[in-house]
């Protein structure tokens, strides 16, 4: 395993970082094992959110840091301020009231690192900064930043933060891979993908701002059981990875990264990985491991030699 550094955090952060989906109190036991199981292959980071199984995933992760008496040896990655139904939600009576209910399910004082799981752009930043940093300085998190947030929102956010002697967003979670988005899987998503946001990763680039790449293996376009043309020809109502990620491109970039895994005797979830692992934006990946082994399979992606050549090759040179 490999750590990074995040301002803020006080604690090593491992690359690939773990995420809740899927934690339920439910089966203890098994959400349990599977807890056990990336912590003893390095993983110190987890990726949750109030919003996640109605709360039940902070409740799990809180339950399993309680009963093995964890908490400071684990950084949590907490989101909230999603949307409901009714409304949008980015208002610092919700922030509030989700990090509160959050606390409480993890059965901890504080929150490592927390993102705002949507933006709104029409509350004033300074709302939203302002909230964020009395949280920080109350202590109740350490570090902030922003889920699904634009560029130009976080450079207006921490442009307040700088003017007014705050602490600025030190991280930003996006959708990123090798891969492009066609369809979001939900609304206000935000993707570093496409030529469209060739600006934005200029931006992460020149900045260095951590990138925590949700969905970084395409919701399984390479977990290794799609092909090409399963991707090309398949039905965008039945399968949602087509449905988000289903065109010529991908079916390009998927054909190349099995290639390339074949002739580095690799798998296409570890080439897939190393991708981001050896990208010159600072990404840190999100995965969804369905056990310890599964994790610590993703770990050799470290050790995966890619040049930018490769990367290029990869991602059909959209950065070339």
């Amino acid at each position: 395993m490999q750590y990074g550094t995040i301002a803020g955090v006080r604690k090593p952060v491992s690359r690939l970082i773990q995420g809740a989906v899927g934690l339920t109190m439910a089966d203890l036991p098994a959400s349990f094992a599977l807890l056990d199981g990336v912590f003893a292959h390095g993983c110190t980071t987890f990726d949750t959110a109030h919003v996640y199984g109605g709360g039940d995933c902070d409740r799990t992760i809180g339950a399993w840091l309680a009963d093995r008496g964890i908490r400071e040896k684990v950084v949590i990655v907490g989101k909230g301020a999603h949307p409901s139904v009714d409304r949008k939600r980015v208002t610092p009576f919700d922030i509030a009231a989700d990090l509160h209910d959050s606390l409480a399910r993890l059965k901890t004082d504080y929150i490592d690192l927390y993102l705002l799981h949507r933006d709104d752009i029409d509350v004033p930043i300074g709302e939203i900064v302002d909230a964020l940093d009395e949280h920080r300085r109350a202590g109740r998190i350490h570090a902030y930043g922003g889920s699904n947030w634009t560029v130009a929102r976080i450079r207006e956010a921490n442009a307040y933060a700088e003017a007014h002697g705050m602490e600025p967003f030190v991280a930003s979670s996006p959708h990123f891979s090798v891969a492009e988005q066609v369809n979001p899987p939900w609304a206000g998503c935000i993707s570093l993908g496409g030529a469209d946001a060739r600006d934005e990763r200029a931006w992460y680039r020149e900045q260095q701002m951590p990138v925590l790449a949700w969905s970084s293996l395409c919701r399984g376009l390479f977990s290794g059981a799609y092909t090409p043309e399963r991707l090309e020809t398949g039905d965008p109502e039945q399968d949602g990875v087509v449905a988000c990620y289903g065109n010529a491109a991908n079916a390009e970039r998927l054909r190349r990264v099995i290639e390339m895994a074949s002739e580095k005797g690799v798998s296409v979830p570890q080439l897939a990985t190393a991708y981001l692992l050896h990208h010159d934006i600072r990404v840190f990946p999100l995965v969804g491991c369905a056990s310890g082994d599964e994790y610590a399979e993703l770990t050799a992606a470290f050790d995966i030699a890619l040049t930018a050549d490769e990367r290029n090759r990869l991602d059909l040179g959209r950065d070339a």
